[in-house]
Order: structure tokens, then C-alpha cells, then sequence
């Protein structure tokens, strides 16, 4: 239960970072295209599983993507994010 407390805190503080980094005019032009994808998976009404392992699956899978994407951009647009 703490690892998932504490990857919902890292997701959290990623998607302020995310927020900041949309409309930073240094932004990578990936950005906006694979956070729509992010959140159309974690939108979409059908899971291939079952129900409930489906939510999990958002739980969990969702907040290690925003994490990935956070690493993928640019190191001064992170810092810039995080002031």
C-alpha cells in the first residue's frame, strides 16, 4: 500500500510538471500527442481484462507513464517545471 501511495505522490508532483512543461514555448512537440494518448487510455470506458484488474492496471500503469514522460523531457524544461 505505501508503494502506491508513494507512486501517486510521484504522479502528482509529475503532473504539475506535465501542466508547466504544456505551456512552456520550449516544449517537445511529442508532448501533447503522447499525453492525449495517456489520457485516452486511461479514459476508455473498456478494458481488454477483466473489470476490476482493469482499474488496477490504470492505477498503476498510468502514473509509470507520467514518470517516463517527465525522464523524456528535456532537463532544463524539468527544472524550469519544478520552480
Amino acid at each position: 500500500m505505501r508503494r502506491l501511495l508513494l507512486l501517486w505522490k510521484t504522479a502528482r508532483r509529475d503532473l504539475r510538471v506535465l501542466w508547466t512543461a504544456l505551456s512552456h514555448p520550449d516544449r517537445p512537440g511529442w508532448l501533447i500527442p503522447v499525453l492525449g494518448l495517456v489520457a485516452v487510455y486511461a479514459l476508455e470506458p473498456f478494458n481488454i481484462a477483466i473489470p476490476l484488474l482493469g482499474l488496477v492496471d490504470d492505477a498503476v500503469l498510468v502514473p509509470i507513464v507520467l514518470h517516463l514522460i517527465v525522464l523524456g523531457l528535456p532537463v532544463s524544461l524539468r527544472s524550469a517545471a519544478v520552480r
